[in-house]
């Protein structure tokens, strides 16, 4: 996987930046660099090592310029796309237009233990490592674990907009 848009992002945020202090630096990744790294993150989410090892890299070098640490400073990308991957789910759960084709597709399962949650989705079976690794299956997987209170709490509820005549 080529990184070349966000390496070059970075690296001309450095160059531009080398004398900010941590704050500016770290607000100009924010808007600059990781725009770019979770853009179409709720769809697109590498599930290989390799893939998300080099997301991180580029996280790790941005924190180390900001804040001189190796240390993770800001949320991984992981928790991020997972977040990001679960508010779509829920928006096509809930039936928002933007996503009602996805949320059309969604079946309620066969059965029902007494530690399911009521909005628990049936998994579909997938023969190939595109079906089974992909941004509808895993999160499925994500969603059924979770509990039913926290489903409740999402910070990604639908948005209604208000037609003004």
């Amino acid at each position: 996987m080529h990184l070349t848009k966000h390496n070059t992002q970075l690296h001309f945020t450095m160059r531009i930046l080398k004398k900010g202090n941590s704050n500016t630096k770290s607000l100009a990744y924010m808007s600059l660099v990781r725009l770019i790294l979770e853009y179409g993150a709720a769809c697109w989410d590498p599930y290989r090592e390799g893939q998300i090892s080099a997301l991180d890299r580029v996280q790790k070098k941005a924190a180390k310029f900001a804040h001189h640490k190796n240390s993770p400073i800001w949320e991984t990308l992981v928790s991020r796309r997972k977040l990001s991957r679960t508010c779509a789910l829920f928006k096509a759960y809930s039936g928002e237009r933007t996503w009602k084709p996805i949320g059309d597709r969604l079946e309620r399962p066969h059965y029902l233990s007494r530690v399911d949650h009521e909005r628990e989705i049936r998994s579909r079976r997938q023969r190939t490592d595109i079906g089974k690794f992909s941004f509808v299956n895993r999160t499925i997987q994500h969603w059924n674990q979770l509990p039913a209170e926290v489903l409740g709490i999402l910070p990604c509820k639908p948005i209604t907009f208000i037609k003004r005549g």
